[in-house]
């Protein structure tokens, strides 16, 4: 298996955007410089931000010398839900600060006075809606809240000295209660206005940074995985502290998406387009965008992590991948000149091509594929799961003794990702209705592809380049039966594509269950009227549009409806609930989890995968403690 976390080792030839990224800001001397890597989902953002992290620190800490720059990473994704992210980002570089100045043991007392003026801008956030409770006569929460009506009561002064002295008793107790950071910065509001503030923070943050000889480089990374509102809070607290000396912002982020929070943040306002463009440009000074990957890459790719897979199962000696991992990054570096042949990554992984061999075949017959197919289109992140899931499948035949060869289910789960719902009925049909479980209309389309003849499609749904490429990858499946492979895909939709035949009823059913959107008790009472076999084709449609619609919340309430219906189909739906990417393991839907037995299993899974969201994983860890 391999983890969806950003790459230490750059085996997707990103190295040059890399140090191109690290040299603009090494040649930026004192100047400001603002970075912005743009990339889709699962492009490869975060590998990228590492490899710019990885340059800077080469070399910069020599014997008895610090060094040139301050690294600090954020992700404003971790803080969603807990603290303002214009507040956390602030805090976080002030700590920072501290943390070096300590260490440097010069300048302290400057690099304490920028956290207290951090944090006077805390207060004034905090401060600012307790004063307009007082002004109105309402209650304010909180200990600050107390303070200030213990104040407010004790200004308007008593009848007896009795009273005076419990008003003065009040504020003691409300004073004490405060934390230690609103004590401390109650008494040392140094500027009379907010806009004197901001700059007299900014001109504290240049000045500790001149003082410590330094240049400040902020990583933000996943801020395309924020809401509208923690997106651009991280933005405006960035331009706090954007175009002072000796800083350098790299923010890594879907583009499109950041243009979103923009158009969401000014939600009712009439907003041209060339003012979010305006809005971006003002604070990304340098756009550079994750490259692409052609079919080298991906061919490159596929090959060092099955290569690594291999290793991992001692099938390769760990020092022939490593020094075919090494002769396969040199031939990436140089591919523009004359591509990555299957001769070139033998010769790679000589003297023990021979123990690597399917590997490198399924590495060089299916990158055209993952690069052309709209499904894929070359994404490492989406690459990395089809492997994932192949790997799956491939450890559950063989516990299930499954005649399985891995190229063979290599294929066809190329065709159950790309091909559309029809095309893939098709086939299951077809094989449905063999004695042998053969696809036989499989003869024609294979025999003519080895023979360089005119493709035809053996039905309409079968009309494109995917399926003409598909045809031509070995192995053949023409005299295969192909019963036991696609009972590992979509959900056993053998059994689907054989019987799918719903009764009026059931259809009628059917329509109201795809169009729901949350749990209904009217329709678990008409599904349960269903037979548990109608049930559970109508669970299987329902799983289909789950996947397409990327496993949001509500695809997810469609299924339950059906499992809450007959509680057995919840072995049927538990294992797809396995594919759900960590940042959509939605907290809300746990509590909904949690009270499903079948669902125990998949819960305890989730929260050992440390790609499951953080807030998430505390939510089912704190339900297991409370037990």
């Amino acid at each position: 298996m391999w983890h969806d976390i950003e790459a230490e080792v750059d085996l997707l030839n990103f190295g040059l955007v890399a140090n191109a990224a690290a040299n603009l800001i090494k040649d930026a001397g004192d100047t400001p410089v603002t970075i912005g890597i743009s990339g889709g989902w699962g492009a490869g953002k975060s590998t990228l931000v590492k490899l710019v992290q990885a340059q800077l620190e080469q070399g910069t800490k020599k014997e008895g010398k610090n060094s040139p720059y301050i690294l600090m990473e954020f992700n404003a994704w971790l803080y969603q839900g807990y603290e303002d992210a214009r507040q956390a980002l602030l805090q976080a570089v002030s700590d920072r600060l501290v943390e070096e100045a300590t260490e440097r043991k010069s300048f302290v007392d400057k690099a304490t006075d920028f956290a207290k003026r951090v944090k006077l801008l805390k207060f004034g956030r905090i401060v600012a809606p307790v004063v307009a409770h007082v002004a109105v006569g309402t209650v304010a929460a909180g200990p600050l809240g107390t303070l200030f009506g213990a104040v407010s009561g004790l200004m308007q002064g008593f009848s007896d000295e009795e009273k005076r002295a419990e008003g003065l008793k009040a504020v003691q107790e409300a004073y004490s209660e405060l934390s230690p950071e609103l004590k401390e910065v109650i008494g040392e509001k140094k500027e009379a206005s907010l806009p004197k503030e901001i700059e007299g923070l900014r001109k504290t943050f240049a000045d500790l940074l001149e003082k410590l000889d330094v240049r400040l480089v902020v990583f933000v990374d996943d801020l395309d995985r924020c809401l509208p509102t923690t997106a651009i809070g991280t933005l405006e607290a960035m331009r706090l502290l954007l175009h002072v000396k000796r800083t350098a912002f790299l923010i890594a982020a879907d583009e499109s998406m950041i243009r979103g929070a923009v158009r969401a943040h000014f939600k009712g306002v009439d907003i041209e387009e060339g003012l979010v463009t305006s809005y971006f440009d003002k604070l990304i000074q340098i756009p550079l965008r994750v490259p692409r990957l052609g079919i080298n890459e991906v061919k490159a790719y596929l090959a060092l992590l099955l290569t690594e897979l291999a290793a991992r199962k001692g099938r390769l000696s760990s020092q022939a991948q490593a020094s075919g991992q090494a002769a396969v990054l040199e031939l990436l570096k140089k591919s523009w000149a004359k591509g990555i042949s299957r001769e070139l990554l033998d010769e790679a992984f000589k003297p023990e091509k021979a123990l690597v061999a399917k590997e490198l075949d399924i590495a060089d017959q299916l990158a055209p594929l993952l690069v052309t197919s709209a499904e894929i289109a070359g994404n490492p992140r989406l690459i990395k799961r089809f492997l994932n899931n192949l790997m799956i499948r491939q450890t559950i035949a063989e516990e299930m003794d499954m005649p399985l060869a891995l190229e063979e289910l290599v294929k066809i789960q190329l065709f159950e990702r790309c091909a559309s719902s029809a095309a893939f009925e098709f086939l299951t049909k077809a094989v449905a209705s063999d004695p042998d479980g053969k696809a036989e209309f499989l003869d024609a389309v294979e025999t003519a592809a080895q023979k360089a003849e005119q493709y035809v499609p053996p039905h309409a749904s079968w009309t494109g380049p995917f399926y003409e490429q598909w045809v031509k990858l070995a192995p053949r499946l023409t005299d295969k039966d192909l019963r036991p492979i696609l009972h590992l895909s979509r959900d056993r939709s053998l059994g689907l594509a054989a019987y799918d035949e719903l009764s009026a009823e059931a259809k009628k059913v059917l329509e109201a269950t795809m169009e729901a959107t949350e749990l209904s008790k009217i329709l678990v009472q008409q599904l349960t009227a269903l037979g548990e076999g109608d049930v559970s084709r109508i669970l299987n449609r329902a799983i289909r549009k789950a996947r397409e619609g990327q496993w949001e919340v509500d695809d997810i309430m469609r299924c339950l409806n059906c499992t809450d219906a007959h509680p057995a189909l919840g072995l049927q739906l538990a294992p797809a609930l396995f594919e759900i990417p960590g940042s959509k393991r939605n907290v809300a839907l746990l509590p909904l989890l949690k009270s499903r037995i079948w669902a125990s299993d998949l819960l305890q899974e989730w929260e050992d995968d440390p790609e499951t969201d953080e807030k998430s994983r505390r939510y089912l860890q704190k339900k297991k403690d409370s037990k």
